[in-house]
């Protein structure tokens, strides 16, 4: 029998993709073993039950995990490990996209599932980065993003009251975003500024990788691998300006608007004596945001 650290840790998140998750997990885990794959499976039975079992196995031993559902799955493993336990040894994740957004896995193929599981059987993977949220009560990591503002905002509508209905409950969340909105000061400052940037702003993100909400190209520019932070910013667009943008948030040409700017940083700090809610991998959290930082090259991605 394969040691645990050679075998895969696998959470099924029943619930992901509507329920889908549920109906695809077992042939396609089957069909892994089938290939020559040691997995061992457990289903995930609500919100933060996967942080709690990958912080189980990885005590255990296991150092290779497989995220079964959306990218809210991928990231309770990737908090069960590492959240609380900095000096974490390395660990791989793979993926077996079956959720509702599987946002990440775009920044490297339009195939999903079919591309993961052709890297898991070829036991192909690569280094990629991790942002480490520091807050009031403790530190949250993010394989995707971390935003505020009028991302946050959708995502916490979404999750609320339209996540069943897929891509289109994100664009459902989005117009109803739109008659609530907010245009906020979001006290930071990055890298070596010695100036606190006060600004309002429509949104800001804090992006590892490219896409958001499935199909959002938010951070075009970002790299998962680089080493950096890719920082952007929308300043207080309008209404009926944020509604004739809005197709471009899904081409990345948003970018061109004057509102808009982008950086890439490597430390962010925060001063927001408030909590306020933060989109983080699609999963929306209410904190009082410290600071931002890099890990570069923290996990292997099986991709």
């Amino acid at each position: 029998m394969a040691s645990r650290k050679d075998r895969f840790f696998a959470v099924v998140n029943p619930a992901a993709g509507g329920g889908k998750s549920a109906k695809l997990a077992g042939p396609a885990l089957a069909g892994l073993r089938a290939k020559g794959l040691h997995i061992d499976v457990i289903a995930s039975t609500g919100p933060g039950h996967a942080v709690q079992l990958a912080r189980e196995a990885y005590s255990q031993g296991y150092r290779r995990f497989l995220a079964v559902g959306g990218d809210g799955t991928a990231h309770e493993i990737l908090n069960g490990v590492f959240a609380g336990n900095p000096a974490a040894e390395r660990i791989a994740l793979g993926f077996l996209p079956l959720g509702t957004g599987n946002s990440f896995l775009r920044d490297f193929t339009t195939q999903g599932a079919e591309a993961s599981l052709g890297a898991l059987v070829a036991n192909r993977n690569r280094p990629v980065d991790l942002i480490r949220l520091t807050h009031a009560s403790g530190q949250i990591y993010s394989f995707n993003i971390l935003s505020i503002g009028f991302t946050a905002d959708v995502g916490a509508l979404t999750n609320r009251i339209f996540k069943p209905l897929g891509h289109l409950g994100y664009l459902l969340g989005v117009f109803v975003g739109l008659a609530q909105l907010k245009r906020r000061s979001f006290v930071l400052r990055s890298d070596g500024e010695t100036e606190w940037d006060t600004r309002r702003s429509l949104f800001l993100s804090f992006s590892n990788s490219k896409y958001t909400g499935g199909t959002m190209l938010i951070a075009p520019h970002a790299d998962p691998s680089d080493g950096l932070i890719e920082f952007v910013r929308w300043g207080p667009i309008g209404r009926f300006g944020l509604v004739r943008m809005l197709p471009h948030l899904y081409s990345g040409t948003h970018l061109n608007h004057p509102l808009a700017s982008r950086k890439a940083v490597r430390h962010v700090e925060f001063n927001i004596p408030v909590p306020v809610d933060v989109l983080i991998d699609g999963e929306i959290f209410s904190l009082e945001c410290k600071s931002l930082d890099i890990l570069p090259s923290a996990v292997d991605i099986y991709i």
